[in-house]
């Protein structure tokens, strides 16, 4: 594989990973717009967040199976021309409930992205670089919040929230021209593997016997779900507590971005010194103080607008390191039920990030203690997790349930 060819997937893969990122971020600006438009809450708008998240959750699990049946392509394609058409569906919602119904189609469209492009990372790279590359995706990834929320913000100006799903839509379109003509096959179909309900279960459960995957997999789902409580009550908070406009908001949220993209590119220095299962711990570790810190200061009423701000970002910082290593660990004993393990990965983190944003939504008091509430308790819960789940690992034969031996190099 050139260079060339490798910046080429690594970007097409990363756009595929940013559909469901740029669907949650890029609306963010236009809650209250949305609210008064279709005469409801903020609390009833944020529920149409939750409704993605369910649907990125759920749907995940149908596309592994499909993903490791059909190959990669198809239901690539399939899900993708869903996503597009919901988006249109968003963008001429005439009430909440609608809005909620299409956001949930939308979200079982696109959640393809991300099963696909985990699971094309292991097809096409060695086992020993999926941490690195999942770090490159994961600065693509983190690129979007900086975009997403600053368009969302400019575009509900100047053309009505309804806009946000136009342009959505039109991305979507330009992905498949990209996918079509520069992503390579990956894993072939695999006509032995059923798609009967006892069979797809079967593969689920290969999987989570694998205490390696169950325990990354419950670590990264956790830990990763705290953004989901920030990105549930920031527009909540800068917009309606601190009196901050859609473009403001914008500009706060590309700067809290940084604070994820920094980090990635340091998690690439730091494999080459420390073990993902070491930088994991010290990063939860570092999160979890920082995180009580936060919440202990909101409570208290320490912490203005620029405050608040800066707290965030430093506890933000954790999560451009935990991710990818996370991935990496949950991924890396698996090669033929690597779109399930994927799919499981994928619905556990979507899953615990709809508990999440649900929670902000039920807990809100015109404060920011439930969003940094919330946040603190994801991070503390996968720092217990992974302390129980280290130690099964280590009454564990490494080569017990696993499609291939594991690389020293990822470990």
């Amino acid at each position: 594989m050139t260079r060339r060819q490798h910046f080429i997937i690594i970007l097409i893969l990363g756009t595929l990973s940013t559909i469901s990122p740029f669907s949650i971020d890029m609306y963010l600006p236009g809650f209250p717009a949305i609210a008064r438009d279709l005469h409801t809450s903020i609390s009833q708008v944020q529920l149409s967040l939750t409704a993605y998240l369910v649907g990125i959750s759920v749907g995940q699990l149908l596309y592994g199976p499909l993903l490791d049946r059909y190959g990669r392509k198809l239901p690539l394609y399939a899900g993708l021309v869903v996503y597009l058409l919901a988006s249109i569906g968003c963008a001429f919602s005439t009430s909440i409930e609608t809005l909620i119904a299409m956001r949930l189609l939308q979200a079982l469209g696109g959640c393809v992205g991300l099963v696909s492009a985990q699971a094309l990372v292991r097809d096409l790279f060695p086992v020993s670089d999926i941490a690195q590359v999942f770090s490159l995706l994961t600065l693509v990834v983190a690129v979007s919040p900086m975009i997403a929320p600053t368009v969302g913000g400019y575009a509900t100006i100047a053309f009505g929230w309804h806009s946000i799903f136009l342009i959505l839509a039109i991305i979507t379109a330009l992905i498949i021209v990209g996918i079509y003509f520069a992503l390579p096959d990956g894993k072939q179909p695999d006509d032995s593997l059923s798609l009967r309900p006892n069979a797809v279960l079967g593969s689920f459960f290969t999987v989570l016997k694998q205490p390696q995957f169950l325990t990354y997999a419950l670590v990264g789902g956790m830990a990763t779900s705290a953004p989901f409580a920030y990105l549930a009550g920031s527009s909540d908070v800068f917009m309606n507590i601190y009196k901050v406009n859609e473009q403001e908001y914008g500009w706060i949220f590309a700067f809290l971005a940084i604070a994820v993209i920094a980090p990635t590119q340091l998690n690439r220095f730091f494999l080459r010194r420390y073990s993902s299962e070491q930088i994991i711990l010290a990063t939860l570790l570092y999160q979890s103080i920082i995180g009580l810190l936060l919440v202990s200061g909101t409570w208290a009423g320490l912490y203005g607008q620029y405050s608040l701000i800066a707290m965030l970002f430093l506890f933000l910082c954790g999560q451009g390191i935990t991710g990818p290593n996370a991935s990496a660990l949950s991924l890396a004993p698996f090669s033929r039920h690597a779109g399930s393990a994927a799919a499981l990965m994928g619905s556990f983190r979507m899953g615990f990030g709809a508990c999440v944003s649900a929670a902000v939504s039920v807990l809100h008091n015109n404060t920011a203690v439930p969003m940094v509430g919330v946040m603190t308790a994801c991070v503390l819960f996968g720092l217990a997790v992974l302390w129980v789940g280290q130690r099964v690992i280590q009454h564990r034969s490494k080569d017990d349930n696993i499609d291939e031996p594991m690389a020293e190099a990822v470990l």
